[in-house]
């Protein structure tokens, strides 16, 4: 997509806030701020974030510059902390603008890149417009790209989340978002991962913006301590991986597992005595099955997803899903027990479950996205 210009149609110099935090910063620091007045930005919004003696100068500097103003914590408080301050700032000082724009202080996004991601945000109001850099070009810092590469893996396999760049500091965000970014968690570099993770719960939008890939390897510096933010970074993960859907139904699927084998286990147990094999097993997986579907629907309505739809209605969703599935279990295992001549409870229980394994991916993704669809 062809990068905008000033000159285009809309014009986020005037109607969106630059966000800049910063952390004991150097020369690069007042270029960038330079660079933002001289492309006609007319609100930028620093903060200090308990920056030593040493570099306070520079944030005096740029606060005697037009249209900018400098927000201080006295003590460092972390970028995500930082960018909340901000978010406050610009909602109550400048209610009538449609967004901010967050960027980082050292250089790395370039004018032009920030003024094609705040005016990509105003063509799509409702969106979160991210910049998202190549990671395969040469000469960036191989941390950088170990890092971004195996949390965007992460993101895809366990959120469902496809992007090219999950630590971008170049972000356009709707105003309407401000106040529910700031009630996110995270205080430190963990606030920008939690943010796009609680993107996705929120039902959010994003856009991908693609941006330049600009390091010094003369001069590259970062506050990001690798060991620690990344472990801070893993522990934000693991809480939403935890707290969300996925991990609900993982347990409403095992509680309903054990009574559903439990159950067949013990019919077929039973049954086995009065009943031919062949009859025993598909006779045990239906009762058992019916028992364990009413639990696992109640379970996945309330707790799971906490939905929202009419309960009849989901019920019959539920059951429109639950019985053919039931149908291709029963299926399956009856013809697999035939063919392999199994008879024992237990072994036919353990072939039972590796079939169902392979259908429980496919259900939770047709549970959620139509039968309690309409969930908080």
């Amino acid at each position: 997509m062809p990068r905008m210009n000033m000159e285009d149609q809309v014009d986020c110099r005037k109607q969106m806030a630059v966000v800049l935090p910063s952390l004991d910063p150097d020369g690069k620091f007042i270029r960038v701020v330079d660079g933002l007045i001289e492309a006609g930005f007319q609100h930028i919004v620093i903060v200090n974030d308990g920056s030593d003696e040493a570099h306070r100068h520079w944030f005096d500097e740029a606060a005697q510059k037009p249209g900018c103003t400098v927000l201080t914590h006295e003590v460092n408080r972390g970028k995500g902390r930082a960018l909340k301050t901000a978010f406050h700032y610009v909602r109550e000082a400048y209610p009538e603008l449609d967004g901010v724009i967050t960027i980082d202080g050292d250089g790395q996004h370039l004018t032009e890149d920030i003024l094609a991601c705040g005016n990509r945000m105003l063509e799509c109001p409702d969106a979160v417009v991210l910049g998202c850099r190549d990671f395969n070009q040469p000469g960036i810092p191989p941390r950088s790209v170990a890092g971004n590469k195996t949390t965007s893996r992460f993101f895809r396999t366990l959120f469902g989340i496809r992007l090219s760049d999950t630590q971008t500091g170049l972000r356009a965000i709707p105003t309407q978002y401000l106040e529910p970014f700031c009630q996110i968690q995270g205080e430190r570099f963990e606030y920008e991962t939690n943010m796009l993770l609680h993107m996705k719960r929120m039902g959010i939008a994003f856009v991908e913006q693609p941006i330049a890939t600009v390091y010094d390897p003369e001069d590259y510096s970062s506050h990001y301590n690798a060991v620690k933010d990344s472990l801070r970074i893993s522990r934000v993960m693991l809480r939403f991986l935890v707290t969300g859907s996925g991990f609900r139904y993982i347990v409403s699927a095992v509680l309903s597992w054990l009574v559903d084998n439990g159950l067949y286990l013990l019919l077929f147990t039973l049954l086995g005595h009065s009943l031919a094999a062949t009859m025993a097993s598909p006779v045990s997986q239906v009762l058992a099955r019916v028992a364990s579907s009413v639990f696992n629907f109640n379970m996945n309505n309330s707790f799971v997803f906490r939905s929202k739809e009419n309960y009849w209605k989901a019920f019959g969703k539920y059951y429109c899903v639950c019985v053919p599935q039931t149908f291709i279990t029963v299926v399956c295992l009856t013809a697999l027990l035939a063919a392999l001549k199994i008879s024992s409870p237990g072994l036919a229980t353990f072939v039972k479950i590796i079939i169902e394994l392979i259908l429980f991916c496919i259900s939770y993704v047709i549970q959620k996205k139509w039968v309690f669809q309409n969930k908080t």
